[in-house]
């Protein structure tokens, strides 16, 4: 009995011992903590938008009309008014169009102007006759003012490398048009003018539209103009202000700072730039062109928009003054006295 007792000592002893060796050893270190989350992909913020060829963010351009045509120079006019819109846009492209591969545009101007003279005279009287009807002895003025708008139209910088091309294409095209039938070509070449002009407003609206959803979703970076649509004049400014009535022949209220212009009927062959930075630009010298139907070639209003750089624009200053050249339109021979 005694043994068993002594047994189930040196047991309990021995149990105890260890327990208390096992009580004394080092616990074991913690697992290490578990590896942070990745940081979130950083977001890749796309440029902003900026204009397109060039043009100032603050541009104003025609608004659409509600038959689905955009209200420019062109739209609402006699046919009449567009074989002379034609005229004119060639007159504009063989006067501003300088690339090399443009050189024969001066050459198939001057020989539009000689086969087609008699049924552009008529065009010039019927125009006359027409502006006097509607507007009386002030006509010459409604007619000289929309005539600016036409030329500066045709010459706006950023649609002007593309509208050269078609002027090319078109004089080329002319050539080989017989006589008499100048009215019927003027129908279709017109709308492949104002194609130019209708892809870059519709990429100018993209342009608006992009920039809206870029300053929605990033933030809108301050501007020191409006973004906004013409009103229903059919304005068209390069980050200026411009008196336009497109279409109707008639001035709108809009204040506008203009270089002086020659009366009408003061031919010259001369036109000067607008003044700028306190100095002004060199004469321009128009082309030797010379019209047989007694029809001196116009000088365009944007004669002097060769000098307008159309590299990214930035936007003007707002204390700055913003000038538009007036073209001299010069009277057809012949048209004093029938006044």
């Amino acid at each position: 009995m005694g043994a068993v007792n002594g047994s189930k000592l040196r047991i309990i002893t021995v149990a105890a011992g260890v327990a208390a060796l096992a009580a004394c050893a080092t616990p074991p270190p913690p697992p290490p903590p578990p590896p942070p989350p990745p940081p979130p992909p950083a977001q890749v913020i796309p440029p902003r938008p900026t204009p397109p060829l060039g043009a100032t963010p603050t541009m104003a351009i025609p608004q659409m009309g509600m038959n689905g045509v955009r209200q420019t120079v062109n739209a609402n006019i006699s046919a009449t008014q567009r074989l002379w819109n034609v005229r004119s846009g060639l007159n504009v492209a063989a006067l501003n169009c300088q690339n090399a591969r443009h050189g024969s545009l001066v050459d198939n101007y001057s020989a539009f102007l000689t086969t087609h003279s008699r049924e552009l005279s008529r065009a010039n009287t019927t125009l006359q006759r027409e502006y006097r009807e509607q507007h009386g002895r002030s006509y010459r003025d409604v007619q000289d003012t929309y005539m600016t708008q036409v030329y500066n139209y045709f010459a706006l910088p950023p649609a002007l490398p593309q509208f050269c091309d078609v002027a090319l294409e078109i004089s080329n095209e002319l050539l080989a048009v017989p006589k008499g039938e100048l009215s019927a070509f003027a129908e279709q070449a017109l709308p492949r003018m104002e194609a130019v002009f209708e892809n870059f407003f519709s990429s100018y609206e993209r342009y608006r539209t992009n920039l809206a959803a870029w300053d929605s979703r990033y933030g809108s970076q301050p501007s020191s103009g409006m973004y906004g649509a013409a009103s229903n004049t059919g304005a068209i400014t390069n980050g200026s202000t411009m008196e336009a009535n497109y279409g109707s022949g008639t001035s709108s209220s809009s204040p506008a700072i203009t270089t002086q212009t020659p009366p009408a009927s003061q031919a010259t062959g001369v036109t000067y730039g607008p003044i700028s930075g306190g100095g002004e630009t060199a004469p321009l010298i128009q082309p030797d062109v010379v019209d047989p139907a007694g029809i001196a070639p116009e000088a365009a209003a944007s004669d002097t928009m060769q000098a307008i750089d159309t590299a990214p624009a930035t936007t003007p200053s707002g204390d700055q003054p913003q000038f538009v050249s007036n073209p001299v339109v010069q009277t057809p021979e012949g048209d004093e006295q029938a006044e």
